[in-house]
């Protein structure tokens, strides 16, 4: 698993706002998942502190398609 590159706190959305926003990549939404423990890209209504894996470009896209 990456390191973490950095935190932030969330109100809400979902995990692909999140990779889109910080990762430049909404499908790799999978990557922040795995490293919070969820498995739903929806996140829980209030504030939700997440950890970011660093940016990478050669991740898998981790796509709602599963490529």
């Amino acid at each position: 698993m990456s390191p973490v590159a950095r935190t932030v706190a969330v109100a809400g959305g979902t995990l692909y706002q999140v990779a889109a926003q910080y990762l430049g990549d909404a499908r790799q939404w999978t990557r922040i998942a795995s490293l919070n423990g969820l498995y739903d890209p929806w996140l829980p209504p209030g504030v939700l502190v997440l950890k970011l894996p660093p940016v990478s470009s050669q991740a898998g896209n981790g796509g709602i398609l599963g490529g």
